[in-house]
């Protein structure tokens, strides 16, 4: 198969320091959609024989250089081999038009994640596993529910974007206000072909106004500021192209999630506003392997970067237990 030339960059630009704990590289795969997708493999040092692996992607707009990258490294510091990685359409990946989001392929993203870990000589097959972020935890879910070869999952402040894109958020939008949201949606696809070219959504503003839901403030204080921004990143930039809603809306990703017989353990802030998206998809669960581990106090964006918040101890256990050939 022919891949996509890509341009990878040599130096660190991640918002996260680089551990020396654990080796770093720049790799390339693709899906079978022919899609060439670039990661950062991280693998312990000195490590010896065929690893345990996990495939880590999300949040929904961020490139792997963010939140994906910092739970990759973490991770490779407690012995597992991790590969982060930037989703078709986004950052170093490949794909074109960019910044497009789709149930789809977003999910298969992750099985080809797998497809490549299966095959490297240091891995052990039978011990791979997932972690999705955000938007990516319900992709991570989706993928679960499809191939059998992932043996363990982690959905980490998670989103199910085929729900908060046809309902909105917290379910407030009704049957009329989802035709309104197609007539303009599909408006948009007709200028797009007129111009030649997919516009953007928007990132998020570079000021918030006082009376802006909290979500927006705590997607803000990851995205503009120097906590998470990245040239890179969709959220921190130009956003997604507009019309990606509309697949979302037809297509809903968490169908098969009662499916699931291999283990998964979702992890949300007490204090997300996104947090019943974890609550309900663990609800869909079938099986004494799942687990559903509520954070006290913590809100969204905690779970992407804050390591005094993350229970890194409890994912690591999680994995060990489960990973098993």
């Amino acid at each position: 198969m022919k891949n996509e030339i890509l341009n990878l960059t040599d130096e660190w630009d991640k918002t996260f320091p680089e551990s020396d704990k654990v080796n770093h590289k720049k790799v390339t795969f693709h899906n079978r959609y022919g899609i060439t997708l670039a990661a950062d493999m991280y693998v312990p040092k000195n490590a010896q024989g065929k690893l345990p692996a996990i495939a880590v992607a999300g949040p929904f707009g961020a490139v792997k250089e963010q939140a994906a990258g910092l739970y990759a490294q973490e991770l490779a510091e407690r012995g597992f081999l991790t590969l982060a990685f930037d989703p078709s359409f986004i950052g170093e990946s490949g794909g074109m038009p960019r910044y497009v989001a789709s149930p789809d392929i977003n999910t298969e993203d992750f099985c080809a994640a797998v497809d490549f870990l299966s095959v490297q000589d240091n891995v052990d097959p039978e011990k791979i596993g997932i972690l999705g972020i955000c938007g990516w935890g319900g992709m991570a879910l989706n993928a679960a529910a499809i191939d059998t070869r992932i043996k363990a999952t982690v959905a980490s402040t998670m989103y199910d974007m085929s729900r908060v894109t046809a309902n909105g958020y917290f379910d407030s939008m009704d049957k009329a206000a989802r035709r309104k949201q197609r007539e303009a949606l599909n408006a948009q696809r007709t200028a797009d072909y007129k111009n030649g070219s997919y516009a953007l959504a928007g990132g998020l503003p570079d000021k918030v106004p006082s009376d802006a839901p909290f979500y927006v403030k705590d997607y803000f204080d990851y995205y503009k500021t120097p906590r998470g921004y990245h040239p890179r990143s969709l959220n921190s930039n130009g956003g997604w192209n507009i019309t990606s809603a509309l697949s979302f809306m037809n297509m809903p990703i968490l169908s098969y999630a009662d499916e699931i017989e291999s283990a998964v353990l979702i992890v949300h802030g007490e204090k997300a506003h996104s947090c019943y998206f974890s609550r309900d998809a663990f609800a869909k669960l079938k099986g004494d392997n799942k687990q559903l581990l509520i954070i006290p106090n913590a809100v969204h964006t905690d779970l992407y970067d804050r390591k005094d918040i993350i229970p890194f101890d409890e994912i690591q256990s999680f994995f060990v237990k489960y990973m098993h050939g």
